[in-house]
């Protein structure tokens, strides 16, 4: 098969296309055959070696995609060739053929195509647990969402509509503002502006009730744009590492700090097939509208990778075999 490979840490141009050896599924395994395959920050840093990968190289990326199943493990008989599934958190994705544990495959409703659940599973999945579990957003509330335009910032802010609450976005340029506004959110300013002393404004000096901050090194100016009692969900580093945090000023501000990570949640075949489907619901229900994807050909993977790393791409960007 042919499979998106890198054998050294890098920038994009360290990914080749190459052939490689099918895999061999495990009894308690399926063989999908893939037609779209989601792209993350987390290929970048993997590729990057900023995130440890075991074993020797060659090394594949990816762990989000869907396709079609073309071969079943012995002993499993809710799954058959030619069902239609995709998965969140099943590594080596970056292939045309990918062996996935029967535990982890999600099977898919006909009216969601691959392209969307590929666009929709792990970041959709991750802010559906932030304003659920890190968080459970309620009517009335104010949010603050860091990287409003991204997949995860955008999905995040439609649900936190649905939950009835106020949003506010920060994105990084005023075309990234409109795929906020898009969305749904009802203010959203820039990194650029002071952004603190304007929701300070809006919110009546008081602060916003939750944050969500995936960038990591605004923490800080996050804890200053929350009330009283209120909290940060910490659940990315895209912008480079917090500083620590002085446990004397949660205690003096009544303040909660909140860490966030899906694999915590996942933790079973029943979490990921009914928060999925809650997902695919309100897909088909029109509440959730998921952005058109960038495509590219899984052998352009590099160009793909680059254009994720400029930060100049709003929403998902797919690869396809």
């Amino acid at each position: 098969m042919k499979a998106l490979i890198f054998e050294k840490f890098g920038g994009p141009e360290v990914l080749q296309y190459k052939d490689i050896p099918n895999p061999v599924i495990k009894e308690n395994e399926i063989l999908v055959r893939m037609r779209a395959i989601g792209l993350n920050f987390a290929d970048i840093y993997r590729r990057k070696g900023n995130y440890h990968l075991a074993g020797q190289p060659p090394y594949i990326l990816g762990y989000e995609g869907a396709g079609v199943v073309e071969e079943v493990g012995t002993g499993i008989t809710n799954i058959k060739v030619g069902d239609r599934i995709a998965f969140a958190d099943v590594p080596f994705a970056n292939a045309e053929l990918v062996s996935v544990p029967v535990e982890k495959a999600i099977p898919l409703p006909e009216d969601i195509s691959f392209e969307t659940a590929s666009s929709i599973l792990l970041q959709g999945l991750t802010a559906h647990y932030l304003t659920k579990d890190s968080f459970d957003v309620k009517a009335g509330q104010t949010i603050l969402v860091h990287a409003a335009a991204g997949g995860v910032g955008q999905i995040l802010i439609q649900i936190a509509k649905l939950k009835g609450a106020q949003v506010i976005g920060l994105t990084s340029s005023v075309d990234k503002s409109k795929a906020a506004y898009s969305a749904g959110a009802d203010q959203v300013f820039l990194y650029n502006d002071n952004w603190v002393e304007e929701i300070k404004n809006i919110t009546n000096g008081i602060g916003v009730d939750v944050v969500y901050d995936s960038v990591g090194s605004t923490l800080q100016k996050s804890f200053e744009a929350t009330r009283v009692g209120g909290t940060v969900v910490f659940y990315g580093m895209a912008g480079g590492d917090p500083a620590p945090v002085d446990p004397r000023m949660l205690m003096d501000t009544s303040k909660t700090l909140t860490g966030g990570d899906l694999w915590n949640v996942l933790t079973s075949s029943e979490e990921r097939k009914a928060r999925s489907n809650q997902l695919f619901d309100w897909i088909q229900e029109g509440k959730i509208t998921v952005q058109e994807p960038a495509v590219f050909s899984l052998k352009d993977g590099s160009d793909a990778h680059a254009l994720l790393e400029s930060r100049k791409s709003t929403g998902k960007i797919l690869l396809k075999p």
